[in-house]
């Protein structure tokens, strides 16, 4: 083994210790959202200690989001902005049709990507919002996702939910925290509206639009904060390579089902 391998593997050892004594169950299922431009290091070899310190059994889910192929995203929106409605046309007619098998989603980092690629791999099949993982319980937690569901009760995030699933944000805020989008499915009167995107069927690459629940995440580092506050010792803090948060998906989903009744106005 050469010296630069033995001190790979050596601190690949050190970061999943670091997730034990954060909290990370071994066997269980985890959820990550990860900066690896805040943690320093290799995406492949946290890669490596996440899945060591979960274990054989465990499970590794990221989120592999797609806001590139549609025109009602604020990805496009941002792209089209200032352009002529030809040079808006252009755009369009470029974005690719999603495809589950190798589609990319560069805007989510360079450790969900390696998940996403990794042999063995699962990825849910939805054209926006679809997850990737890794282990034994990556196919019953990814397959079925509804097209028409983002992250509702049709969608892996619900699956997670069952599972009791974990959820470490490392190196990220709680701005980045997917499942509290779940709550905002079983808020009273959620409002509603239209997405499109670019998909491919038997009939080719076509455009594809339907209606969801109107995702805001504009106020979940507010909600975070008051998460933590409100429940002392549900949020476990420490540093795996940067600062890192961990916490049950279930416990932050409920808690924020009630923090969306309170400050969100029904229907807004």
């Amino acid at each position: 083994m050469s010296a630069v391998t033995q001190h790979l593997l050596l601190r690949g050892e050190h970061a999943a210790t670091q997730l034990h004594e954060l909290g990370v169950r071994r066997g269980g299922v985890l959820l990550v959202h990860a900066s690896m431009r805040a943690v320093g290091g290799a995406a492949g070899d946290m890669v490596h200690a996440l899945r060591r310190a979960l274990g054989p059994e465990g499970t590794l889910v990221v989120p592999s989001f797609t806001p590139e192929n549609s025109d009602t995203s604020r990805a496009y929106l941002d792209r089209v902005r200032g352009l002529s409605e030809a040079a808006g046309a252009t755009v369009r007619a470029s974005m690719p049709a999603f495809d589950p098998a190798v589609s990319p989603a560069p805007t989510m980092g360079a450790l969900a990507e390696l998940v996403r690629l990794a042999p063995g791999a699962r990825r849910s099949s939805h054209p926006q919002t679809s997850f990737a993982g890794l282990g034994p319980a990556a196919a019953q937690l990814l397959d079925g996702h509804r097209p028409d569901c983002h992250l509702g009760e049709g969608s892996p995030l619900a699956r997670l939910y069952e599972a009791d699933a974990q959820v470490l944000l490392l190196g990220t805020g709680f701005d980045s925290c997917t499942a509290f989008h779940l709550a905002e499915y079983r808020r009273p009167a959620p409002p509603r509206r239209l997405y499109r995107c670019v998909v491919a069927s038997g009939r080719g690459r076509h455009w594809w639009e339907y209606e969801d629940i109107a995702l805001d995440d504009s106020d979940f580092a507010r909600l975070g904060g008051d998460f933590v506050r409100a429940r002392p010792g549900a949020v476990s803090t420490g540093r795996v390579g940067a600062a890192s948060r961990l916490f049950s998906l279930r416990a932050a989903v409920e808690f924020a089902v009630g923090w969306f009744t309170e400050h969100r106005a029904a229907g807004a």
